[in-house]
C-alpha cells in the first residue's frame, strides 16, 4: 500500500499535501477504528502535535449486503418513481423561467419523468437477463488501522502512548 508524503526532507513544504506526511513511521495498529481514534485522542490531550499524525485504514474489503429480490414490478415501480421525482425537479427549473402555465409544466415534466424512468430501468433490468436479480448496497470498509506520525516526533508519540491506559498494540502486527 502507498502512504501519501509530501516534500522530502529539506524540501519547502509550500506544496504539500494536506493529506501527506514526510517519512510516515508506524505508530500502532489497531483492530478498530475507535481504537486508533482513542489513541490519537490520547496524544491530543497531552498537547502532542497531533497535526503530525494520521490514521490509514488498511485490509481494505468490499462488502456487498443483500437487501432484496428484484421483481420486474418492482423495477418498473422504481423506475417510474425515481423519473416522476426527477421530472418534478425539472419542472420546478422550468417554473422559475415562465410566469405562465406552472400547473402544466409541473404536470408534464413529472409525467414525462415518469415515462422516461420506467423505459429506462426496464431497458437496465433487461440488459442483465436475470444474472443479477437482487437489490443490494455495497461499503468498502478496513479490517485494521494505522497510526503513522512524523519521523521526527514518533519517539516522543512512542513514549506518550505508553502511558495510555491498557498499553498500546504492536505496530508490527
Amino acid at each position: 500500500m502507498s502512504i501519501p508524503t509530501g516534500t522530502p526532507m529539506g524540501g519547502s513544504g509550500a506544496g504539500r499535501s494536506p493529506l501527506g506526511l514526510e517519512f510516515p513511521q508506524s505508530l500502532a495498529v489497531y483492530d478498530d477504528y475507535a481504537g486508533a481514534q482513542k489513541a490519537v485522542d490520547f496524544l491530543a490531550d497531552r498537547k502532542f502535535p497531533v497535526e503530525q499524525c494520521m490514521i490509514v485504514g488498511t485490509d481494505l474489503k468490499r462488502l456487498e449486503r443483500i437487501t432484496g429480490r428484484l421483481t420486474t414490478g418492482k423495477v418498473a415501480l422504481g423506475g417510474l418513481l425515481s423519473g416522476a421525482w426527477f421530472g418534478l425537479f425539472i419542472g420546478l427549473l422550468f417554473s422559475i423561467f415562465t410566469e405562465e402555465g406552472l400547473l402544466a409544466i409541473l404536470l408534464s415534466t413529472v409525467l414525462f419523468g415518469a415515462l422516461f424512468g420506467l423505459i429506462w430501468a426496464l431497458a437496465g433490468y433487461a440488459a442483465t437477463r436475470g444474472r443479477r436479480d437482487f437489490s443490494s448496497v455495497t461499503q468498502v470498509v478496513a479490517t485494521r488501522y494505522e497510526v503513522l506520525v512524523e519521523h521526527k516526533v514518533a519517539a516522543q508519540a512512542r513514549e506518550l502512548l505508553g502511558e495510555m491506559p491498557g498499553g498500546r498494540p504492536n505496530p508490527f502486527a
